[in-house]
């Protein structure tokens, strides 16, 4: 019989990270530093018995650990911090400390055996960056052009319009980096172009969906939809039937996705016919804009799936005959 690994929780804070392994022989704490993976990464070593390590997303924090994990061979799961508090409530822990998470991570590996979060493509890393940083840049942009809107001293005004032409400046250099990142993989080059066909996404719109989802085209349409916190969710108890809503998901992805379903619903030739009858059964503007963003996102997963050869789906929603 295969031998299950032995799932070692990982609680990862700003400088440490707290470590718990049922019969293992580990350090019980290490620095969240190079060192520290290091000194963690030689324990491992020494094990006879496979090791998978579970950790929450934590933001950066635990970016470069995940990453020695991943370079020493190391197997790594990196779950939703929302799982791990459900866990904990439905187990009937209300107590929260970093060792007391450790353990719960731990005992989440054994009971519900998570599936290996893979190492990400360093191309894909680049990408998220720059397009991280792009987002960061418009937000600061926005927030500086309302405090324009609201300024009438003359300091002041000079002041924001010099910044906003700075953070511009920022941005097109983001922008700049994204299109050499392009250029320097055929790989990526090739799906923003096979994204680019449906009819309302612009090749930026596709660069920000691949950096949001990089596991576009590896799911299936409802896991896509769910990763993007656009699965509707059903709220019923015996007779009655509650309203669906959404729930959860990757803010970036929605972010990415809500501008291209704004063009598309007007000027794609199925999903503008499909935004319209959603409006004139008299749903709210939001409802329908989702529904399109869910309709466009399940034909882009379709399309990642799909050779350059052999681009049906990319042809359904394309139209020549139709331009913004």
């Amino acid at each position: 019989m295969l031998q299950s690994p032995v799932y070692v929780g990982a609680d990862i804070a700003k400088d440490s990270i707290e470590i718990f392994a049922s019969g293992l022989r580990l350090p019980s704490s290490i620095e969240n530093a190079s060192l520290g993976f290091q000194v963690l990464i030689k324990a491992l070593e020494k094990s006879s018995r496979e090791v998978q390590i579970l950790c929450e997303a934590t933001g950066s924090y635990h970016k470069a650990f995940t990453r020695a994990l991943h370079k020493a061979g190391i197997t790594v799961s990196v779950i939703n911090p929302r799982q791990i508090r459900d866990f904990a409530r439905a187990a009937g822990r209300f107590a929260k400390t970093d060792k007391i998470d450790a353990k719960i991570l731990a005992d989440f590996g054994v009971k519900m055996q998570p599936l290996p979060t893979p190492p990400p493509l360093p191309v894909n890393e680049e990408l998220a960056n720059f397009t991280a940083r792009r987002q960061e840049l418009i937000e600061n942009r926005s927030a500086e052009a309302k405090r324009l809107q609201q300024s009438d001293h003359p300091f002041r005004v000079a002041s924001i319009k010099a910044h906003i032409r700075y953070i511009q400046e920022q941005i097109d250099q983001c922008e700049q980096q994204i299109e050499k990142l392009l250029a320097s993989s055929k790989q990526l080059q090739d799906q923003v172009e096979r994204l680019s066909e449906i009819k309302g996404v612009g090749r930026l719109s596709a660069t920000l969906i691949l950096a949001a989802c990089p596991e576009l085209g590896t799911l299936s349409k409802n896991q896509v939809a769910a990763l993007a916190g656009l699965a509707p969710v059903c709220h019923d108890s015996g007779k009655y039937r509650g309203k669906r809503t959404i729930y959860g998901g990757r803010l970036s992805m929605r972010s990415a996705l809500y501008m291209a379903a704004v063009s598309a619903a007007r000027f794609n030739t199925l999903l503008k016919p499909f935004y319209q009858r959603l409006r004139e059964a008299g749903k709210p503007f939001k409802v329908a804009i989702t529904a399109v963003m869910r309709k466009l996102l399940i034909a882009l997963n379709s399309i990642a799936k799909t050779t350059l050869l052999n681009r049906p789906q990319a042809k359904t929603f394309a139209s020549p005959s139709c331009s913004p």
